[in-house]
């Protein structure tokens, strides 16, 4: 039996904001794995003139692709990339969902400002110039197109309602400290999701890039064991 599983990345990110379970997954299975980059979106943003309908369509057409030449399909989301996997799961077969810090409720960009001010005060100053985390966030700012950030609450909006007809096994991840997706939303996100099977799991030293927080590697292992099961 031959598994593939996508893997999307959040609203203003890139592959590389789950490149690490993603790398995880390669090394410890077989699957075919796929992370695509969403229109506009990567290391350089050019969201100007992107719609969310596009982003949706890029990781349908990724799954689509991972369907000709896999019997099983895995569905992994993070932020707004996990309200996408979540209405892919409503309307494809789907083995299981993971939903990684997904953004049922809207993303506060000035809270992401915010994290950057406490990293500036948490940092040694020499080494604040360093800090990739601080400069990821600092890029964002510097490059969102403000309008994009409708396009943002329009997926949200759009993929909602589909959290009503996922009914595949469900592994939904929280950091403890995220500031920008509530922490409330997890448990919110099980509440809409009428699956049979469905875990809420909060990890104490992690913030909103999941994948790469202090928990990352206990984060790998839960995804791993919830994805190989059956």
């Amino acid at each position: 039996m031959s598994i593939g599983c996508l893997c999307i990345h959040g609203y203003t990110g890139s592959p590389e904001e789950v490149r690490p379970l993603v790398e995880f997954l390669q090394t410890n299975t077989d699957w075919e794995l796929a992370s695509p980059t969403l229109p506009g979106h990567g290391e350089d943003l050019d969201l100007r003139g992107h719609y969310y309908q596009e982003w949706i369509a890029t990781a349908e057409l990724a799954l689509l692709d991972l369907k000709k030449r896999n019997d099983t399909l895995l569905l992994v989301g993070f932020s707004m990339g996990g309200m996408i996997a979540a209405y892919l799961a409503a309307k494809y077969e789907i083995k299981r969902l993971v939903l990684l810090s997904a953004a049922g409720k809207y993303i506060s960009l000035p809270q992401m400002f915010k994290d950057i001010v406490e990293m500036g005060v948490d940092a040694v100053r020499k080494e604040l110039a360093s800090n990739e985390l601080f400069l990821r966030y600092q890029r964002k700012l510097k490059d969102t197109y403000f309008f994009s950030s409708f396009e943002f609450m329009k997926c949200v909006k759009f993929t909602r309602p589909s959290l009503h007809k996922v009914n595949c096994p469900v592994l939904i991840i929280q950091g403890d400290l995220d500031g920008m997706v509530p922490k409330a939303t997890a448990n919110f996100l099980k509440a809409e999701i009428p699956a049979a099977e469905k875990e809420v799991v909060f990890l104490p030293k992690s913030k909103h890039l999941i994948c790469h927080g202090d928990d990352r590697e206990e984060l790998c292992d839960k995804v791993l064991t919830f994805l190989s099961e059956n």
